[in-house]
C-alpha cells in the first residue's frame, strides 16, 4: 500500500489519517516504544545499582563506572549509521535484530561473573540500543500523517522524558524487592521478558518495506563521523577519573574530523553519492539545523541535572536512592502528562509551543533550587514538588515538539538518519551535562565548606543556563517560521512514496 506523505506549502499536515494507512500503526507504535523505553531506561536505571555491584564484583569505582559511561558511549556511536541502515535495508529488518541483540546482552550483563564481561556486555547492549533508537522516529514517520503524527511524537517524547526520569525509582524499586548482594542482577533480568515480547509483537505488527533499489554504505563517513563522535565523549565519560584534563586534546581533534565528514558528505553528494548524513538535511531542510542545536542545548541541562539532584539527596540529605528518585518524580509526572498533550498542540503552535516549553523548564528548576536552598529540613522535597511538576510540564512541551519540528520536513527516505543524528545531538549533549554538572558540584563541595545547598544551586543553576541557551535558539527558530515559505518546486518535494507491504 502507499503511504501518504506530502506536506502543504506551509509544512502542516492534513488532518486525520492518510489513505491506506495501515490499520495497525497504533498496535506497531506500542511495540516500539516499549523497546525505546528499555533502551532509554538502561542509561539512568544502573545508576543507583553501581554500588551494589562494585560490592559484589570486588572491583574498583573507575572500572564500575564504565558500566554506565560504556553504555552511553557506544549508544552514541552507533545512532546515526544504525539509521542510515535502518534507511536503506529497512527498519522492521533493523528494529528487530536490535531488540533481538538487546534483549541477548541484557542477559549476559546480568550473568556476568566479572567486571570484564559485565563492561563488554554493556558495550555490545549500548551499541544494540543505538541501533533501536533511530528505527523508533523513523517509523512513526514511515507510518504516522497529519494530525496523527503528531500525537505519536508526543507518546515518543513522554517515553524519552519517563524513561530518563524515572530510571533510579525503578532501580530503587528493583533493588528493594531483590533483596541481597547479587539483587543488582535484576537490573539487566528484567528487560528479558519484556524484551521478548515485545521482539514477538513487532514480528507480527511492525510492517515491511520494500527497497527500491539497493543502496551502498557510505564506509568512511561512517569511520569519520565514528571517530570523531568518540573523540569527543571519551574526555567527558572519563570526567570522573580525570578524564578531560589528560584527554583534552581529543576535543579539537574530534572537531577536525567531524569537519572532515562534513567536507567529505558535501562531496559524495555533489558527484551523486549516497552520503551517511546528507548535508542538505542542515543547509536546505527547515528547522532540522535549529532543531538539533536545541536538543543538544537542552540536554545538557536535562540530562545532567537528575545525577546533581542524586548526589544532593543521597549524599547532603541522606536519602535512600528510592527515596532520592521519587524526590523527582513530579517532573516525571508533569512530563508524562504534557508530552501527550503537546503532541496534540504542536500542529497548531509549532515551535512556540517548545519556546513556552523551555520557558517552564527554566522556571521551574530554578524554584526547585532556590525552595531547596531556603526552605528548612525535610520539608524542601515537598515545597519542591510544584515547581519540578511545573519544570516537567515544560519538558514535556519540549522534547516531543522538537522532534515532530525537527524532522517534519525530511524525506521519509532519510527519516532514520535524521533520526540518529538528532539523538546523536541529544546523546552528545547529555555526555556534556552528565560530566560538567556533577563535576561542578563537586568543585564546589571541595572548595572546604562542604555546602551541598550552594553546590546544587550552582551545578543545576549551570544547566539552566543551558537551556535558556536552547530557549533562545528556539525563539530566534519561532520568528523566522512564522515567515511565509515560499512555493516548493514538484522537484524539491522532501517527502517519498514508500511502498509497504505487510509481514
Amino acid at each position: 500500500m502507499e503511504l501518504d506523505a506530502q506536506a502543504d506549502g506551509r509544512g502542516g499536515r492534513a488532518q486525520g489519517p492518510a489513505e491506506g494507512a495501515d490499520p495497525r500503526r497504533w498496535r506497531a507504535l506500542w511495540v516500539t516504544l516499549t523497546a525505546g523505553f528499555m533502551s532509554l531506561l538502561d542509561v539512568t536505571i544502573v545508576a543507583v545499582a553501581l554500588p551494589s555491584m562494585q560490592r559484589a564484583l570486588h572491583t574498583s569505582a573507575p572500572s564500575i563506572q564504565w558500566v554506565v559511561s560504556g553504555y552511553a558511549l557506544t549508544f552514541a556511536l552507533v545512532l546515526v549509521t544504525a539509521g542510515r541502515l535502518g534507511d536503506a535495508i529497512g527498519r522492521r529488518r533493523i528494529f528487530l535484530l536490535a531488540l533481538a541483540a538487546f534483549v541477548l546482552c541484557s542477559a549476559a550483563a546480568g550473568a556476568a561473573p566479572t567486571i570484564t564481561l559485565l563492561v563488554v556486555a554493556r558495550l555490545a547492549q549500548g551499541a544494540a540500543a543505538g541501533c533501536l533508537a533511530p528505527q523508533n522516529s523513523a517509523l512513526i514517520q514511515q507510518l504516522f500523517r497529519g494530525a496523527e503524527r503528531g500525537r505519536a511524537f508526543g507518546l515518543f517524547g513522554a517515553t524519552v522524558g519517563i524513561s530518563s526520569a524515572v530510571g533510579p525509582v525503578i532501580g530503587g524499586l528493583i533493588l528493594m524487592l531483590a533483596d541481597g548482594p547479587q539483587g543488582w542482577r535484576w537490573i539487566f533480568y528484567v528487560n528479558v521478558p519484556v524484551g521478548a515480547v515485545a521482539f514477538l509483537l513487532g514480528l507480527r505488527l511492525l510492517p515491511k518495506v520494500a527497497p527500491r533499489r539497493r543502496e551502498r554504505l557510505d564506509l568512511r563517513g561512517v569511520l569519520l563521523l565514528g571517530c570523531g563522535v568518540l573523540a569527543l565523549m571519551l574526555p567527558l565519560i572519563l570526567a570522573e577519573s580525570g578524564g578531560v584534563r589528560r584527554l583534552w586534546w581529543l576535543f579539537p581533534l574530534g572537531a577536525g574530523l567531524l569537519a572532515v565528514f562534513a567536507w567529505w558528505e558535501r562531496r559524495l553528494t555533489a558527484v551523486g553519492g549516497q552520503p551517511l548524513l546528507d548535508p542538505r538535511l542542515v543547509t536546505s531542510t527547515r528547522g532540522y539545523a535549529a532543531g538539533a542545536a536545541i536538543a543538544a542545548l537542552y540536554f545538557v541541562g536535562f540530562s545532567g541535572v537528575w545525577l546533581v539532584f542524586a548526589l544532593y539527596f543521597q549524599n547532603g540529605e541522606g536519602f535512600s536512592p528510592l527515596r532520592s528518585g521519587l524526590a523527582v518524580t513530579p517532573f516525571a509526572i508533569g512530563s508524562a502528562a504534557a508530552a501527550v498533550v503537546a503532541g496534540r498542540l504542536v500542529e497548531r503552535l509549532g515551535r512556540l509551543l517548545t519556546v513556552c516549553g523551555l520557558a517552564a523548564v527554566a522556571l521551574g528548576l530554578g524554584g526547585a533550587v532556590l525552595i531547596l536552598r531556603l526552605a528548612p529540613g525535610d520539608t524542601t522535597v515537598w515545597y519542591s514538588a510544584p515547581a519540578l511538576f511545573l519544570g516537567g510540564l515544560g519538558s514535556g512541551c519540549v522534547i516531543s515538539p522538537n522532534v515532530t519540528m525537527t524532522l517534519r520536513d525530511v524525506p521519509v527516505r532519510m527519516a532514520g538518519a535524521a533520526g540518529g543524528a538528532l539523538q546523536t545531538a541529544q546523546r552528545l549533549g547529555g555526555a556534556v551535562g552528565t560530566a560538567a554538572l556533577p563535576g561542578l558540584f563537586y568543585v564546589v563541595l571541595g572548595t572546604g565548606r562542604h555546602d551541598f545547598r550552594s553546590a546544587l544551586a550552582i551545578a543545576v543553576g549551570s544547566g539552566i543556563v543551558a537551556v535558556l541557551c536552547a530557549l533562545a535558539l528556539a525563539v530566534h527558530d519561532w520568528l523566522r517560521d512564522r515567515e511565509p515559505r515560499p512555493p516548493r518546486r514538484p522537484s524539491e518535494t522532501p517527502h517519498e512514496h514508500p511502498h509497504v507491504s505487510r509481514p
